[in-house]
């Protein structure tokens, strides 16, 4: 009997993350196994893929936020990763307030833990379907990068929406597909050529960098993605494209 064929490498990899992308349990599994191996070259990876951009998006975002409205409040920084948006807040003039950095992989907290200010933002390892908050406790959320690791996104948009208090901000900064037929070539070349290779050698770990294109792809774009969020009960949801539009920023009220 001839041996079965042995599927390459590379698409082996492409699969498994093409398969992680679609959802459900075996998605939440493999984001957090992931998301625990590259944590320590997870910051240096991220500004060199991105070219530094990623930092001047997480600061509109924090800008999108309205803290200055309840600057004194609280806020959650939702797949908070290794807490870039918490440190960001955190040390914007005129915040006096607390952030709940929350994320279900623990090195990622870990990794950031130097970032930020002692006292004002608590990391929590959550998940963030079922996040150890009281209904109507939290000012504000920011979810950077996150949004579309989760397993089940209207059940996380409706799990944030519960912690917010009346009239609270959420704000998704996310990956999204450019419109222009011109940069969505190059955005496409780049993200499922060039950067798995770069992510993958410098992290060691042969998907996880595969798993970024796929779980864009797999994702709602700017428009769907507002629909869900007004679905899942917010108000005033509106959205803003960054860069070309390979990212974007989505707001909507309590």
């Amino acid at each position: 009997m001839p041996p079965r064929p042995v599927a390459p490498p590379e698409r082996d990899n492409q699969s498994r993350a093409s398969d992680a992308a679609s959802g459900g349990e075996g998605k939440r599994a493999y984001v957090r196994r992931v998301f625990e191996q590259i944590a320590p070259t997870y910051d240096l990876l991220n500004h060199l893929l991105s070219l530094n951009i990623d930092r001047r998006w997480r600061r509109r975002a924090v800008a999108a936020l309205g803290w200055e409205r309840e600057p004194t409040g609280v806020y959650l920084d939702l797949c908070a990763g290794t807490l870039d948006v918490s440190a960001t807040l955190a040390r914007t003039e005129g915040f006096s307030g607390r952030v709940v950095a929350a994320d279900f992989a623990e090195p990622m907290l870990r990794a950031g833990r130097r970032k930020t200010p002692t006292g004002i933002v608590w990391p929590v390892v959550a998940d963030a379907l079922r996040l150890p908050l009281r209904d109507s406790s939290i000012d504000g959320s920011i979810v950077a990068f996150g949004m579309r690791n989760l397993s089940v996104l209207d059940e996380g948009l409706r799990e944030v929406r519960r912690v917010l208090r009346p009239g609270g901000r959420l704000i998704v900064l996310e990956f999204t597909t450019p419109r222009s037929p011109l940069v969505r070539a190059a955005y496409h070349t780049y993200f499922r050529h060039l950067l798995p290779m770069i992510g993958g050698m410098i992290s060691g770990h042969r998907t996880a960098y595969a798993y970024l294109p796929e779980s864009v792809a797999h994702f709602p774009g700017q428009a769907a993605l507002a629909a869900r969020m007004a679905s899942a009960g917010f108000t005033n949801v509106r959205h803003e494209p960054l860069t070309f539009g390979i990212a974007a920023i989505h707001t909507g009220t309590r």
